[in-house]
């Protein structure tokens, strides 16, 4: 029996030693992206508490987390959050949408690259606060003016990610599909597609961070509630552990939002054969 014993162990025991550091992996690698937030936070947090400085403009964590407990315990904090999530995912769906459309057809057509794409990089330098005053003009202060402003600022960078990942795709590739008589739509899905995944994925991403920008400003249009409003309505009220809670609840769900979007296009680039650094 010892000796099937150790038989089975020594098949089983590379397994588990592949298995056992990848778990740690796991749980190491998102802890190490705390270690810098949660250093500072506790490195303001002493020199406050050291009387060095009043923290009367820059509130230490304690006061901050505090007021995430006020804000919460009144329900404004989960309003504010809902409000502002819901506005940066309608502007983002449009966006992403129109800029994937747009995208895909001036990559794949250099008559309407010729015909468009100059007038958006004209578009695309145009700064978000301008489009403010002529958005109330159009659409009133409401909603529809405030998904339309983040709808911009999601366009922009998904539209250029596209483009450009298309144009850069390997002639050699195309050439391949074409020798296999490939039709456009199979030349789209088997080639062009698996192709500008990837950096697609990274222009999502950077879309959404201008969304969560531009909603900022987006809210600055009479706005009554939102993350937004709560960070006006401190600063009027001379509230700083508001505009840092405010902040630090954009930062949170920001990044939520980021890591939702990573994560559901992982499964459609495990193909990828690139070097990863642990």
């Amino acid at each position: 029996m010892s000796v099937v014993a150790m038989t089975i162990a020594a098949q089983r025991s590379p397994a588990q030693e592949r298995s056992a550091p990848s778990r740690r992996t796991r749980l190491i690698r998102p802890a190490l992206g705390l270690i810098v937030p949660v250093t500072l936070a506790l490195a303001w947090e002493i020199i406050v508490r050291l009387g060095w400085t009043s923290g009367r403009l820059a509130p230490p964590p304690s006061v901050i987390f505090w007021t995430f407990v006020d804000l919460a315990r009144t329900g404004e904090l989960q309003r504010d959050t809902l409000v502002t999530l819901s506005r940066v995912a309608a502007g983002f769906a449009i966006g992403a949408v129109v800029a994937t459309i747009v995208g895909a057809v001036t990559g794949y057509s250099t008559t309407l690259r010729r015909l468009l794409d100059p007038s958006l990089q004209a578009l695309r330098a145009v700064p978000s606060i301008a489009w403010v005053p002529l958005f109330i003009l159009w659409l009133g202060i409401f909603e529809a003016s405030k998904v339309t402003l983040i709808a911009v600022g999601v366009f922009f960078p998904v539209y250029l990610g596209l483009m450009g990942a298309i144009q850069s795709v390997d002639r050699k590739l195309v050439e391949v599909g074409r020798a296999f008589r490939l039709s456009d739509f199979a030349m789209v899905r088997r080639i062009l597609l698996p192709a500008v995944l990837p950096a697609y994925v990274i222009s999502l991403r950077s879309g959404l961070g201008l969304g969560w920008m531009f909603v900022v400003a987006a809210e600055l249009m009479g706005a009554s509630e939102g993350l937004g409003y709560l960070l006006i309505d401190g600063q009027q009220l001379g509230k700083p552990a508001e505009i840092v809670a405010a902040i630090v609840a954009f930062a949170i769900v920001g990044k939520a939002t980021d890591w939702l979007i990573a994560l559901a296009a992982a499964p459609f680039l495990r193909w990828e054969d690139v070097v990863r650094h642990d």
